[in-house]
């Protein structure tokens, strides 16, 4: 059985500053270097959307609305994947999830509140 738990959201006023963490278990955790890892959200009343993924052996890419804004990364020691959002806008408020795929599964977390206010 394979885990992703999100953690680090909350409030903050545009322009701050919050970073993500999803710490990876289960059975996948051994080969967690091997395997892609993402983090979308989802705003209210809007479809999830992609915000940053590492590939395996190739550099991030990000969505265009966060380039230059939001650094993703990942701690294979720690099975553990980040996402560092800075100079935040009331339109980066969603709920984020972290995704992890292995091989023909996807796995996601719980998600985590984002909250920008203006």
């Amino acid at each position: 059985q394979v885990q992703l738990v999100e953690s680090g959201g909350g409030l903050v006023q545009a322009g701050g500053s919050l970073r993500l963490s999803c710490a990876v278990s289960g059975n996948i955790s051994r080969i967690f270097s091997s395997n892609t890892v993402a983090w979308y959200r989802q705003a209210p009343g809007k479809q999830r959307e992609l915000v940053a993924v590492i590939i395996r052996g190739s550099n991030p890419n990000y969505a265009d609305s966060v380039k230059g804004r939001f650094t993703i990364s990942r701690d294979n020691a720690q099975n553990t994947v980040y996402l560092q959002m800075n100079n935040l806008k009331p339109e980066d408020t969603a709920v984020y999830y972290c995704n992890l795929k292995a091989g023909p599964y996807f796995y996601w977390g719980q998600g985590t509140q984002v909250t920008v206010s203006s």
